[in-house]
């Protein structure tokens, strides 16, 4: 219980700490200082930090640590941070879809935000979002913000959060400071290997950084298990597993033989679990004969990894259910959050 209170307070204080995606130099500040208290040797690398114990080849984790938010880009004119870091406008022959702009375009109706300077996190100031729209010359999301009318172009604006903690429950935007948390706290219980902290995940960049960390050392790997979150439609779907597995993405397989291992590791410990591919599989067989559009398998940092490194690089996920997924009600259960932890210590060798 003691531990578990530990980690509260530091997912408490992570998570008020913005990280807008292309914009998460101060959270690696942040995350620096919490690392090192915990006896963590940390090194910076464009769009990536490493922390390592005396051991750092006895296990390798990652954790993207960038979330959504908006980025100024004229006068009282923001962006989806996601399109912009990720070069996705019309106007580059890359557009996001119709689809997904209108899917986001009243998900963030009168969320208070806060601006913020992008390398020192220093406060710029905080407004409401009161409009958003689809340009029709641009074909982009747009955003109109109260309060923050002064701001000039490329300030990063981070959706103001808090976690709350009710009916067994942590809310907040999780995804994925969640994760993040679980393996700063990891250092806190003795974690002598390798933790990465990526950036720009949600733009589809952050595998491009671990890769060419990997390269740089001429490492391959077949053991680097990535933690995320995994969105769920509701809570009696997420909570039929603590955690999530996966053998596959859209991108590519992953490693048999770890993934395996991962799941003895769950039998062991008598931690439910399931696999995100399967389940997806499942949910597309039930959708077909009712002719109702199929899910995307989905795309992780890992399988993004091992389909341009040609298998230099491989490994296997360990997800958090969760719902509300990039909202700020985002939630998971306690019980999820300590089955990761239990898992995190065993991969470790605790």
């Amino acid at each position: 219980m003691q531990q578990r209170e530990a980690f509260i307070d530091l997912l408490k204080s992570l998570i008020r700490q913005p990280s807008v995606v292309g914009a998460e130099h101060a959270f690696f500040r942040v995350l620096q200082r919490e690392l090192e208290e915990r006896g963590a040797h940390v090194t910076w690398y464009e769009g990536l930090l490493v922390a390592q114990g005396n051991d750092p080849d006895s296990a390798l984790f990652s954790a993207h640590i960038d979330r959504h938010g908006l980025i100024c880009t004229g006068p009282n004119e923001f962006q989806y941070a996601a399109f912009v870091a990720g070069h996705r406008s019309d106007l580059l022959g890359n557009s996001v879809s119709e689809k997904l702009m209108k899917k986001i375009v009243d998900r963030f109706q009168s969320v208070p935000v806060t601006a913020y300077e992008p390398w020192s996190g220093a406060y710029r100031g905080n407004g409401v979002i009161n409009h958003a729209y689809v340009c029709e010359y641009r074909n982009n999301l747009i955003f109109e913000v109260k309060g923050l009318e002064y701001l000039v172009a490329g300030t990063p604006v981070a959706f103001t959060d808090r976690l709350t903690i009710a009916n067994g429950l942590m809310s907040g935007q999780l995804d994925n400071v969640l994760s993040a948390a679980h393996l700063v706290h990891l250092f806190s219980l003795g974690f002598q290997g390798t933790a990465f902290f990526t950036a720009q995940e949600e733009s589809g960049s952050s595998w491009r950084y671990l890769l060419e960390w990997f390269r740089r050392f001429n490492g391959a790997t077949e053991r680097l298990i990535v933690v995320d979150t995994s969105p769920y439609p509701d809570r009696e779907s997420a909570d039929r597993q603590a955690v999530v597995l996966r053998r596959r993405d859209a991108n590519a397989s992953f490693h048999a033989e770890t993934t395996d291992w991962l799941e003895e590791l769950c039998r062991a410990s008598q931690i439910s679990y399931t696999f995100k591919d399967a389940y997806i599989d499942e949910q597309n067989r039930k959708a077909a004969p009712l002719g109702n559009e199929p899910q995307s398998i989905g795309s992780t940092e890992l399988g993004r990894i091992i389909a341009a490194s040609n298998g230099f690089v491989q490994g296997t996920t360990l997800q958090i259910p969760t719902t509300g997924y990039h909202t700020m009600e985002e939630s998971s259960s306690f019980t999820s959050s300590d089955a990761i932890s239990q898992l995190l210590l065993m991969i470790a060798g605790r």
